[in-house]
């Protein structure tokens, strides 16, 4: 049986990273969950040990790749790893499970959550740039052999995608019904939010050019 790892990357999720950790524990098909707080304020790591998550804490903030990163070292059993966003809405165990089976089944290599039904500011985000999405699975030979992870900060699902796509890796889109997640204006304000915006693009970008 394969060993499946959930890796949930969180900076100041306190909200919502306890309900994405029970959906991943609840699917029965993943073998450890790992939040790795990339340097919070608030009580994320209190919230998702709470709900039965390890945890790692990043002693400061080194950007979303550099904190997946540290959750593949951290799981060297892992024949799987699964992405998750801290800050989903209405996940559901089955919908990790429909990350995990194709996978696992063997039907392909990689699959790729996409949001639909939630609302339609995410859904059209998604929509546009599906190979942005944070929720994803892959093996873990496909995910070693991706390039500047660790430096990528928000782009690193673009690091990923680039990898599958130039490698033919066989991928398959799962639709994520009725899940959205919180936007960077919603948790940080609007002239905040907008900023780290504008910072997540510009990491994009960066990646993108590389």
């Amino acid at each position: 049986m394969a060993n499946v790892v959930v890796i949930i990357p969180a900076l100041n999720e306190e909200p919502t990273v306890a309900a994405v950790v029970r959906a991943a524990r609840d699917s029965g098909v993943v073998t450890r969950v790992i939040v790795v707080d990339d340097g919070s304020t608030d009580r994320t790591s209190d919230e998702a040990k709470g709900a039965g998550a390890e945890v790692i804490r990043l002693p400061e903030n080194r950007g979303k790749g550099a904190a997946m990163h540290a959750g593949v070292q951290a799981a060297p059993e892992a024949d799987v790893v699964v992405f998750l966003d801290a800050d989903l809405v209405n996940l559901r165990p089955a919908q990790v499970r429909a990350l995990v089976e194709p996978v696992v089944s063997g039907r392909a290599d990689a699959t790729l959550g996409v949001f639909k039904g939630g609302r339609n500011s995410t859904d059209l985000a998604q929509a546009l740039t599906p190979f942005l999405s944070g929720n994803r699975a892959l093996r873990r030979e496909a995910l070693e052999a991706v390039e500047s992870l660790e430096d990528a900060g928000w782009g690193a699902e673009v690091a990923i995608t680039r990898y599958l796509n130039k490698n033919r890796v066989r991928t398959e889109l799962v639709t994520l019904s009725e899940v959205t997640q919180r936007t960077k204006e919603e948790k940080l304000g609007l002239t905040k939010g907008l900023a780290a915006r504008a910072r997540m693009y510009w990491d994009i970008l960066r990646t993108t050019a590389r």
